[in-house]
């Protein structure tokens, strides 16, 4: 029996027209869909009027959860993954999962990749479908340098932010991560404290209603968004030195 396919599928991150035909394609034709939050997913689907079983994967799924994807696999099922919002395994807990199934077995064939537990992965299983991804949509529209930047993801919650920060300051090159609402302010107070003379853009909720774009030093745009809303989802963009 030939194994099963995971097809890797970017999702909008905002505008539900962001997707590409052969997303749509995709989630139509395989067996069963991953999601990070099946609620979160379940409204695309209903807007492109698609049917398809779902099945929890995210941060926390247990190794038996894997063993179950896994096995789906080998029984010839294939299987899209989609995180809540842009490209899966971009700061995403999908690359864990992608990372276990592609890990050489020593007992497999030298050409066969696969999961040492669970033995699953060829060379032609893990297939991107691209689209939206905030980092790089973000960076499109900075107007800084892009041929060489640092994606950084998160910065910590509470252990090594000083250092995470520190760090930064030392690159020379465009600099772009994630931030959350609850730590937004707190990010550009250490951003105005490591790096006061960088030119920055922060992007806030990229294609939805209410995207709104700050430019200015780290104490520019501080003041603005005390001044305005400061709820959504952000991307911050630290121009090259």
């Amino acid at each position: 029996m030939n194994k099963g396919k995971l097809f890797v599928v970017a999702t909008p991150i905002g505008n539900l027209k962001d997707i590409t035909m052969r997303a749509l394609e995709t989630l139509r034709s395989v067996d069963y869909i991953l999601c990070e939050d099946t609620r979160v997913t379940k409204k695309l689907l209903t807007h492109y009027q698609i049917s398809k079983p779902t099945i929890s994967y995210h941060h926390h799924s247990s190794e038996s959860k894997i063993k179950e994807i896994a096995k789906l696999l080998e029984d010839g099922k294939n299987l899209a993954i989609v995180t809540d919002a842009g490209t899966p395994g971009i700061s995403d807990p999908g690359n864990r999962l992608i990372s276990i199934i592609l890990k050489r077995d020593s007992s497999n064939d030298k050409d066969e990749i696969a999961s040492p537990r669970y033995g699953v992965a060829r060379n032609d299983t893990i297939i991107p479908i691209p689209g939206s991804c905030a980092v790089i949509a973000a960076l499109s529209i900075s107007g800084f340098p892009t041929d060489k930047f640092y994606f950084a993801g998160f910065p910590p919650h509470k252990n090594k932010r000083q250092k995470f920060f520190k760090e930064l300051a030392e690159m020379e090159e465009t600099i772009v991560f994630y931030e959350s609402t609850h730590r937004i302010i707190k990010t550009f107070s250490e951003l105005q404290t490591f790096l006061p003379q960088r030119e920055i853009m922060l992007a806030r909720e990229l294609t939805k209603q209410f995207e709104t774009i700050y430019r200015g030093t780290a104490e520019q745009v501080l003041e603005k968004i005390k001044k305005g809303p400061s709820k959504g989802e952000f991307v911050v963009v630290i121009r090259s030195i």
